[in-house]
């Protein structure tokens, strides 16, 4: 039992870990445009977006029930004595259970720090679904590979589609009702709009990316909760729901602990801001105006409030910078696509890589045994030095706040020159 609290502990704390990379490597998704146009100081933005990424995580766990149970095969029924049903867990149970929830979590949080470090906006939600899948094929965990088609591959591709048409018709309207007003007064508007567009997305970024850590952590409980023999407890978690001593339904919960401790890191990442993101998102698709920034936000908001209604872990990155490409495209700027086309090879790669360093330290870690929690604080230990290397390598091209805050250009117009991004940047 002291090894399985162990993993369980250090699973949480990486988890949070996890959350806390999704912060400031979402942060653009919210903030960037907003930035951009120079509505926004980036202190100011960060700081309204790490807000309402927090209020956001508490108003569902549609998206946390999606990734505990149902993209891998976890939950099966026991009959016990006198007709009693308790929920037990398949494959995933115990020493053996954490570890593979710890093994997706390092491939998550590396190619988060990956893409981060390339300036490249990718999805920490694919990341997380890529890192669970590959954790749990090497582990011999049946995979829900139709609901992993629909629930995430194909909004994957529509997603970004659909929004970058929402957001480019939006565009066009807008800038006829630009036209009608005067564009001095209307831009002046439209900026103040961008705060209500921009705590939406980030509303929106909270219910969908803060689920997927609780999600995470919920399968760790159930874990751990199996291999202990605490029925009880597995129970409540499940909500299993009783008729005459037999189950006749149960719905999956989130103690109201994991999701403050979700709540709180995704906050706190998205607080520190995610320069290197931004300054793709915001400079380096398009030119971005306050009318298409403002388009482009609420068209965003849209799109993933509706996907976390209906459960879908969709990536807010594939969604708002479609919509950027969109606004981009209904204001008949340039867009870069160039630019769009290594974002897109980098979406393509982000669930097989997530899933090859999941599968990579699930071997290091059965290396030690499946009863043993040397295993895990081995890769701890391996998670730890990547990151920090790859932290170290990215000071020494840093991008500040300083470089991006377009409210100290003349009339809040177009931002400062952006940084040279990494020439690794094509490779990524």
């Amino acid at each position: 039992m002291a090894t399985q609290l162990i993993l369980l502990i250090l699973l949480i704390v990486i988890a949070l870990g996890f959350d806390f990379t999704n912060g400031f490597h979402d942060t653009a998704n919210a903030v960037a445009t907003s930035v951009a146009t120079g509505a926004l100081k980036p202190r100011q933005a960060v700081l309204l977006s790490a807000f309402f990424n927090i209020v956001g995580a508490f108003i569902s766990i549609s998206v946390a029930t999606k990734i505990a149970s149902g993209l891998i095969s976890t939950l099966k029924t026991y009959v016990v004595k006198d007709h009693g049903i308790v929920h037990g867990v398949s494959a995933l149970s115990g020493t053996s259970g954490l570890l593979i929830v710890f093994a997706a979590l390092c491939g998550a949080i590396l190619w988060n720090l990956i893409t981060w470090y390339f300036t490249l906006p990718s999805s920490s939600s694919h990341a997380l679904i890529g890192g669970i899948i590959g954790a749990a094929l090497v582990a011999g965990i049946t995979v829900k590979w139709s609901a992993l088609w629909s629930s995430v591959v194909i909004p994957a591709v529509l997603s970004p589609v659909i929004c970058l048409i929402v957001a480019s018709v939006s565009t066009f309207l807008v800038y006829r009702l630009v036209q009608a007003i005067g564009p001095d007064r209307s831009k002046r508007g439209y900026k103040i709009g961008q705060l209500i567009s921009a705590s939406l997305v980030s509303l929106a970024h909270g219910t969908n990316d803060a689920q997927k850590t609780m999600g995470v952590i919920t399968l760790g409980l159930i874990a751990y909760y199996t291999g202990v023999a605490h029925w009880g407890s597995l129970n409540g978690l499940l909500h299993v729901k009783y008729q005459a001593g037999w189950v006749v339904g149960s719905s999956l919960s989130v103690p109201i602990w994991v999701k403050i401790l979700c709540a709180a890191a995704m906050g706190s990442g998205t607080a520190i801001g995610g320069w290197r993101i931004i300054n793709t998102m915001g400079n380096r698709i398009t030119e971005v105006e306050a009318p298409q920034g403002f388009a482009a936000e609420t068209a965003s908001a849209a799109v993933i409030l509706s996907s976390s209604y209906y459960g879908y872990p969709l990536s807010t990155t594939h969604v708002v910078s479609g919509g950027v490409m969109g606004s981009g495209l209904g204001r008949q700027a340039a867009v870069h696509w160039n630019v769009a086309g290594q974002m897109a090879t980098g979406w393509i790669f982000t669930i097989p890589m997530a899933g090859v360093v999941a599968a990579v330290a699930w071997a290091i870690a059965d290396i030690f045994g499946k009863g043993s929690a040397v295993g895990g604080i081995v890769i701890a230990v391996i998670l730890a030095v990547s990151a920090g290397g790859i932290y170290y390598l990215a000071s020494r091209k840093p991008i500040t706040a300083e470089d991006l805050d377009a409210t100290e250009t003349a009339g809040g117009g177009a931002p400062p020159s952006p940084p040279t991004a990494p020439a690794a940047t094509a490779t990524a």
